[in-house]
């Protein structure tokens, strides 16, 4: 299951990127998970769940976009493909396809709590705001 160990390297980016935003926990974690990434959302989310565990990510929600397979054609430019023994241009029948998408592993969106400064009289004031280059940035990792 090396899902753990996405997981264990997604955790390493959380921390620092909450650190720099001066964040009191980590809310909400949005995956960008293609296809053919050769990760199982499912199994990540378990590895997930058991690793936020005592983290400051210990309440944060995770969220997974899947993202389809999506090919083009060197040959004649396409994008739709049949199964057919093997990846085939479903316009031309040409084997020559490249996937545009699908098999990436990005972490999406980051979003944590950040305390206010507390101002005499009142206690301190919790909201959400996005870590600063959260969305598409950093990859958690990517496999090819």
């Amino acid at each position: 299951m090396h899902e753990l160990s996405l997981i264990a390297g997604l955790f390493e980016v959380l921390e620092e990127k909450a650190r720099e935003a001066g964040a009191a926990r980590v809310a909400s974690v949005t995956l960008r998970v293609g296809e053919m990434s050769g990760a199982v959302p499912e199994l990540l989310t378990s590895a997930f769940e058991a690793y936020k565990k005592g983290t400051i990510a210990d309440r944060a929600a995770l969220k997974i976009n899947l993202v389809p397979v999506r090919p083009r054609c060197r040959s004649c430019g396409g994008s739709s493909w049949r199964e057919e023994a093997g990846f085939v241009c479903a316009a031309c029948g040409s084997r020559d396809l490249e996937v545009v998408e699908g098999r990436e592993l990005l972490l999406e969106r980051l979003e944590v709590e950040v305390d206010d400064e507390p101002r005499p009289g009142r206690a301190a004031d919790r909201r959400r705001r996005p870590a600063r280059d959260s969305p598409r940035t950093p990859r958690a990792r990517q496999r090819a």
